[in-house]
């Protein structure tokens, strides 16, 4: 979430509450600042350079009408490749290990056979829970990177639900709901 603020930040995209939101989280978090004034520097940089030379396309003989046409586009593809580059590089330096925490799920759902969880850390794959003795919890302890992450349960195989203990939930774009967690660094 905090990687996406920098990004929407730095490209001019957020909207008023927005800004709020990201000038709030900068000033509670002096790591978060400091990785937002890198990227702005990066940013500068990638704007101060000038690109000295353009890279020539060959089109064959038989199209030599269309060749007037793809001139232009050298230039397009100049900017492109600095682009690329420039991401690369900003992702070579930017991305840290992701820290994961251990997080248990449980959901009381007594007389049903099976309760799987999907969400935003499983690539939304149904992960299978597993029955906690006899009295109808059902549990899942997984590894969860920093940031925030949205699920929901599946019941037999088909009915979604979200975590009845969580407050947090959102609709999702199916028409279900899901809930939303937010794992913290470990200190």
């Amino acid at each position: 979430m905090k990687d996406t603020l920098i990004s929407q930040f730095v490209d001019d995209e957020l909207n008023l509450d927005e800004k709020i939101e990201f000038v709030e989280t900068i000033h509670d978090d002096s790591a978060y600042k400091d990785q937002t004034v890198e990227l702005l520097h990066l940013e500068k940089w990638m704007r101060s350079v000038e690109v000295n030379s353009v890279p020539e396309v060959r089109i064959p003989v038989r199209r030599k009408r269309l060749a007037a046409f793809f001139r232009p586009l050298n230039f397009l593809g100049a900017g492109l490749a600095t682009a690329a580059v420039a991401v690369v590089l900003l992702l070579v330096w930017t991305q840290q290990p992701a820290a994961e925490q251990p997080y248990r799920f449980v959901l009381f759902q007594p007389d049903v056979e099976q309760v799987e969880i999907v969400g935003s850390f499983t690539g939304w794959r149904a992960i299978p829970m597993r029955q906690k003795g006899f009295n109808g919890y059902w549990e899942a302890t997984l590894e969860l990177p920093v940031g925030e992450h949205r699920f929901n349960y599946i019941i037999e195989g088909g009915r979604r639900i979200p975590d009845p203990t969580i407050l947090v939930q959102e609709k999702d774009d199916f028409g279900g709901v899901n809930s939303i967690i937010e794992i913290s660094q470990a200190v």
